[in-house]
């Protein structure tokens, strides 16, 4: 997801509105679905009524006058869909069955059929915020903030990061024409569709500089950034580089262990729902490297769980952070499953940094700010790395 995302289960209140749309559309009774959903999730559901009778109106006379055959399942899913987007939040969306299998997978690291590209919102546009090495998309000559406009030459316009995704993806060996615009300059690249896998933690050593890359945060992130912090122990490092540029997040949880490598369960960040306070988030685990000097490394596809992480390091002093501004994400979601196969992605809460700090639609700027260039990426040279090891 890499959808820029944290994901935890909550209970939501919305929830109920998409059951009762989907009970009226196909003549099922809304109480009965909340009834089964809300036993069936240990979830509380507010069953207050929606009134849908324009919905029905029309329902009814599409059924009656459309020339053509009307797909019922599909009227339900873009009912769905509709009162989602009404709520006018970008990161709060609607997945059929087909797109929710997808984004599991994108979760869990295995992309399928793919073109090895991270792709998530700027602008309200969807953007190549990250490549992965011998990616075809890379091969192919895609490159990263290009925005894309079009899959295949149908416009994407409006359409949600997962959408835009589920266009992309295909079966392996095929071809995907992407319309990309670069700057001013329009481009149209066609990629081969090949298996990919993106690790979700990568490490090395370099000299006496351990660099800690990771992609995503997942459920394996903690146990494989710990188990990389403990080898860089061993071998007695000086420095620790993390590397969190193009890495739009993921699971709180995920964000609390890699934290903790730092931080001795200490405030993380603090969760606020309709303007309180919801709960505190600490980090976990033993701060392994908590007296190593630490380079933060960040960019404009550092999202989320990336943000609490930079951010929480940065205001405890224990990092420096170096690169370019952050995405600006300062929203959880929670992810429901349904009881079709759908998954709701829902925005739950905004949270703040250890110092009470915002950072939605702001970012985090760096305490070294050094550009990445076109011309620096093509040449295969890296800045921000070089800065990084030079502190």
């Amino acid at each position: 997801m890499k959808k820029g995302i944290e994901l935890k289960r909550s209970d939501l209140v919305v929830y109920g509105l998409i059951i009762a749309l989907v009970g009226f559309v196909i003549g099922t009774r809304s109480d009965t679905i909340f009834a089964h959903v809300g036993q069936a999730l240990g979830m509380n559901i507010e069953t207050g009524t929606l009134d849908l009778s324009s919905v029905q109106e029309t329902y009814q006379q599409l059924k009656a006058n459309y020339d053509g055959d009307v797909d019922q399942d599909e009227l339900v899913y873009g009912a769905s869909r509709g009162v989602v987007a009404a709520v006018g939040d970008a990161h709060t969306v609607f997945m059929d069955p087909e797109e929710a299998a997808e984004f599991e997978k994108s979760m869990n690291g295995d992309i399928g059929g793919g073109v090895g590209a991270e792709i998530g919102l700027r602008n309200k546009r969807p953007t190549i915020i990250r490549l992965l090495d011998d990616s075809p998309a890379k091969d192919a000559g895609v490159k990263v903030n290009d925005i894309i406009v079009s899959v295949n030459e149908q416009s994407v316009s409006g359409q949600t990061v997962d959408q835009v995704v589920e266009k992309i993806r295909g079966e392996i060996g095929t071809s995907v024409k992407l319309g990309l615009l670069r700057g001013e300059e329009s481009v149209t690249i066609s990629v081969t569709r090949r298996q990919i896998t993106s690790p979700t933690v990568e490490s090395k050593i370099d000299g006496n500089v351990g660099i800690l890359t990771v992609h995503m945060f997942n459920d394996e992130t903690g146990s494989l950034a710990r188990s990389a912090a403990e080898s860089f122990v061993e071998k007695g490092v000086t420095k620790v580089i993390l590397d969190l540029r193009g890495n739009g997040g993921g699971t709180v949880t995920a964000a609390q262990s890699l934290a903790g490598l730092w931080l001795d369960k200490q405030t993380l960040m603090t969760e606020r729902s309709n303007g309180k306070d919801d709960q505190t988030v600490k980090t976990t685990g033993k701060p392994i490297l908590g007296d190593i000097k630490t380079v933060v490394l960040i960019n404009g596809g550092s999202a989320s769980a990336s943000e609490i992480v930079a951010g929480a390091l940065s205001e405890y002093e224990k990092a420096t952070l170096v690169g370019e501004k952050s995405y600006g994400k300062g929203s959880v979601q929670a992810v429901i499953q349904l009881d079709s196969g759908a998954i709701l992605k829902v925005t739950t809460a905004r949270w703040y940094t250890p110092k009470g700090a915002t950072i939605d639609g702001k970012g985090i700027e760096p305490t070294e700010k050094v550009e990445l260039t076109a011309d620096d990426f093509d040449a295969g040279r890296d800045p921000q790395m070089d800065k990084a090891k030079e502190l």
